[in-house]
């Protein structure tokens, strides 16, 4: 079946369907809403999968069947987070919150609340990332680098420490959000992190609920501290990578890397905005911090309408920036591949070697490795690189990139 057939097909099951659908959610669940997110869902993964496996006998059923697994995901997922939301609060001294006062959006204010100072930060972004933002221990222990174990034993005891330390659940005034804020803008940069790219196999490979809320909140952040240059920079890293989320999924379920994307299919309204908070950043004439030359870097990615046009000189003198900033291993293998771009393969793998010992188990650094290696014609060393990452990476559609790209190596 061609795929204006499958896009009829889904066309037709749409106007026959939609309304029966939603009905028939807004029975089970109670509520409109999520009965009409569940369908929009549904058909969007139709419009996804249905050109790659073809129509189903029964579209209707499909579509109810999708839809209901959506809608049952859905309410999971915000039922967790509300008691994490729960348990968040009762960490915390039994004294109820006080006044919005400062922050008026309830989840925002969470997270401000949980990055108290009197915690390390790791073990701040941590716990924040586990009690608010709902995130599972293997996520932020991937996020982290570190066993599962290992950071289940950092939130427990930081929960500990909150209550022998009697640490107040106190709303954070104006005056104290410049010291909470670097560790607030941790949690949503990993919280996006983790929806740009989920790291778990049960999951939809790309996250929107994460991306979106990261972004609702970053928003609100940037207009509570509207000078703070790493607010701003944070904002438009993830809008210029949110401009890419529907290039980054083929039909087939694999993913697309970036130099692979269909350009034309980005969102040009947040490519846009993006540019135009790095250029405000530019113009400010102040040092930038990380997120800020990370923005600045992915601005230059999506600058030119042909991935050939990229300005690699530039983006390696950037990462130059960064690593004076964040000296640690991802940033230079991250440096290493764009410094192949630049000076070639050979240059960068050797580069990516030295890192061996602290990313062995960071899949990225295998793919990195076997991608240097195949453009090498290294084709025995990169298929076992290519394995390497395959068994480490938990994301399906990356899984199956990356599976494809070993089977066909000569």
């Amino acid at each position: 079946m061609s795929v204006v057939d499958v896009q009829a097909a889904i066309t037709q099951a749409h106007h026959e369907e939609w309304a029966r659908v939603v009905a028939s959610l807004t029975r089970r669940f109670g509520d409109l809403d999520t009965a009409e997110e569940a369908a929009a869902e549904a058909f969007a993964t139709a419009v996804e999968r249905w050109p790659a496996d073809g129509v189903p006998p029964s579209p209707g059923a499909w579509l109810t069947t999708t839809a209901n697994r959506k809608a049952i995901d859905r309410i999971r997922r915000e039922s967790k987070r509300g008691d994490k939301h729960k348990e968040a609060q009762l960490m915390y001294h039994n004294d109820p919150p006080e006044p919005l006062g400062t922050i008026d959006d309830e989840r925002l204010r969470l997270i401000f609340t949980c990055c108290h100072p009197a915690l390390a930060m790791e073990s701040r972004v941590a716990l924040t990332l586990r009690m608010v933002a709902g995130l599972t221990v293997p996520e932020i222990a991937r996020a982290f680098l570190v066993q599962e174990t290992a950071m289940g034993q950092r939130i427990t005891r930081a929960k500990a420490k909150i209550k022998a330390a009697r640490i107040p659940y106190r709303v954070p005034s104006a005056e104290d959000l410049p010291a909470r804020v670097t560790g607030v803008l941790a949690v949503l940069f990993l919280v996006f992190n983790e929806g740009y790219l989920a790291t778990g196999p049960d999951t939809d490979p790309v996250r929107h609920d994460l991306t979106a809320e990261a972004i609702r909140l970053a928003r609100l952040i940037r207009a509570l501290l509207p000078d703070d240059g790493e607010v701003a920079g944070l904002l438009a890293l993830m809008l210029l990578t949110e401009a890419r989320r529907t290039a980054r999924l083929s039909a087939a379920g694999e993913l697309v890397t970036l130099a692979e994307q269909d350009r034309g299919t980005w969102d040009a309204a947040l490519i846009a905005e993006g540019h135009r908070l790095v250029r405000e950043r530019l113009a400010a004439g102040v040092a930038p911090g990380r997120y800020q030359i990370l923005a600045a870097i992915s601005a230059v990615h999506t600058s030119p309408r042909d991935v050939r046009d990229t300005d690699w000189s530039q983006i390696v003198a950037l990462y130059d920036q960064l690593v004076r900033l964040d000296p640690s291993p991802i940033i230079a293998l991250n440096r290493a591949i764009a410094v192949a771009e630049l000076d070639g393969p050979e240059v960068a793998l050797a580069t990516v070697d030295r890192l061996e010992d602290k990313l062995a188990g960071y899949h990225p650094y295998h793919v990195a490795r076997a991608d240097l290696l195949r453009r090498l014609g290294r084709f025995q060393a990169s298929r076992a690189a290519y394995g390497k990452a395959i068994e480490l990476a938990g994301n399906t559609a990356e899984t199956a990139y990356l599976t494809r790209r070993r089977d066909e190596l000569p």
